[in-house]
């Protein structure tokens, strides 16, 4: 029997603690203080147990067991995405188990795993297992809006000598695309049909929902509604005293795999273009229809490029803000790790300022390539064969996590499985009750592993 299954006398104190965590509402994009509030939290609870805590500006944290100069460690996040529209249970922001799966904003990205990490630390603890180096639970409240928590965190505390972040899929990310997040801007908004435009919240996740403001006549709207009901998504028209607003719906993903989603922004801006022409939407918007599009690709930007191991750049719009002051839009690339980012940046620089526009850098995360070999992979291929009774796979992802922070020391390592769709950054974000604690055993396995292994 492996060490994993301890973890099951934890159920209803996991429950617990999740479903408060839950109702924390940390959107670290727009309430860095329920961020923190969530990082207090769980702190809290790690000191409750018994286990030494520190907390970084409200930022950053852990929680420690053992003693002993190496860190091994679990990395996860409490902060998260705006919860949306769309759900089916009438609470986000609190666990809900509806039909064997357990709902929530952050259930599994990221509050779910860091819970149970807790947990797999306690359970260490309480069964007197005497770790051969310390092991801590490191807590950030700022992965969703550019990691920098691990920066302030490390620059603060040492680095782990091995280390995984339950914020991805089984088996074992070894390789992380890098990420480019830039903002297209003006200083003003040049269009004149286009009185406003309105869409997205968080840079990393594809807009649902996208809302225009038109001065137009009513020939002009009887087009535009003809161009609407042949295209993909969902149109409302509504008449208001400043012109006539456009609701458009499309569908939620998480940025890294944009072509999973209907990005409502682009697809109502392709309608626009469409009807009106690029001209009187604006320089942004006309950049946006030419240079990205409906594309995930980025083509047109000049910028494809895909290696063997880790495939195929993407490109996403992940908010647009117009008004009669100013236009903006931010795009996130995925690239794969053998690309040059510098290249990159340049090239979408360059077209932009043919329409007149600036952009400027948001965010940085340089790729991560950890080699199979690495001590880390083959403790953590055990603590997954000696649960499910298989081998994990070895991928590649355009997903960012904590993991490209610790100098190849760390993976990416769950808690997603293939046969569950988690809806990461979506309405309806969830995974069946089996599943959570089938990670959470494989979870306390590779804990355990990471404790009492040799290198």
């Amino acid at each position: 029997m492996s060490f994993g299954t301890v973890i099951l006398e934890y159920q209803k104190e996991i429950l617990h603690d999740l479903n408060e965590l839950l109702k924390i509402r940390s959107v670290s994009a727009n309430d860095t203080a329920a961020a923190s509030q969530a990082l207090s939290y769980i702190l809290k609870r790690a000191e409750e147990i018994g286990f030494k805590t520190r907390n970084i500006d409200g930022i950053a944290g852990h929680a420690e067991y053992g003693e002993g100069g190496e860190i091994a460690a679990v990395l996860a996040h409490v902060d998260v995405v705006p919860a949306g529209e769309g759900w089916c249970v009438d609470q986000p922001y609190a666990l809900t188990e509806k039909d064997g799966r357990f709902y929530g904003r952050g259930v599994v990205d990221d509050k779910g795993p860091a819970v149970v990490a807790l947990y797999c630390l306690k359970a260490l603890k309480d069964k007197g297992i005497v770790p051969k180096r310390r092991l801590r639970l490191i807590l950030g409240a700022a992965e969703e809006i550019g990691m920098n928590d691990m920066a302030v965190y490390f620059k603060n505390e040492p680095m782990p000598a091995m280390a995984f972040t339950p914020d991805s899929e089984y088996g074992i990310c070894c390789y992380e695309k890098g990420i480019l997040q830039l903002e297209v801007y003006s200083q003003n908004h040049d269009g004149t049909t286009l009185t406003e435009f309105h869409a997205g919240s968080a840079v990393n996740a594809v807009p649902a929902k996208a809302y225009a403001l038109i001065d137009c006549t009513e020939t002009e709207d009887h087009q535009l509604r003809r161009f609407a009901d042949a295209k993909p998504g969902s149109y409302d028209f509504i008449y208001t005293m400043d012109g006539l607003q456009i609701a458009a719906s499309g569908k939620a993903a998480h940025a890294c795999v944009p072509e999973e989603g209907l990005n409502a922004a682009m697809h109502l801006i392709r309608i626009l273009a469409a009807d009106f022409g690029q001209l009187v939407l604006g320089s942004l918007c006309g950049f946006l229809d030419d240079a990205v599009g409906l594309e995930t690709d980025g083509t047109s930007l000049g910028i494809a490029c895909r290696d063997k191991e880790s495939g195929a750049l993407s490109v996403n719009v992940g908010i647009v803000e117009i008004d009669e002051k100013a236009s903006r839009a931010t795009i996130d690339i995925r690239y794969p790790v053998t690309a040059d980012s510098g290249e990159i940046f340049r090239k979408v620089r360059e077209r932009a300022s043919y329409e007149g526009l600036m952009t400027k850098l948001l965010n940085h995360e340089p790729p991560l390539a950890v080699q199979e070999n690495a001590p880390i992979i083959r403790i953590l291929k055990q603590a997954y064969e000696s649960v499910t009774g298989e081998q994990p796979e070895l991928y590649a992802t355009g997903g960012g996590t904590y993991a490209r922070t610790l100098k190849n020391n760390g993976v990416a390592f769950g808690p997603v499985f293939a046969d569950d769709p988690a809806k990461i950054h979506e309405p309806n974000e969830s995974i069946s009750r089996e599943n959570f604690f089938r990670h959470a055993q494989i979870c306390a396995e590779a804990v355990y592993s990471i404790a009492v292994l040799e290198n």
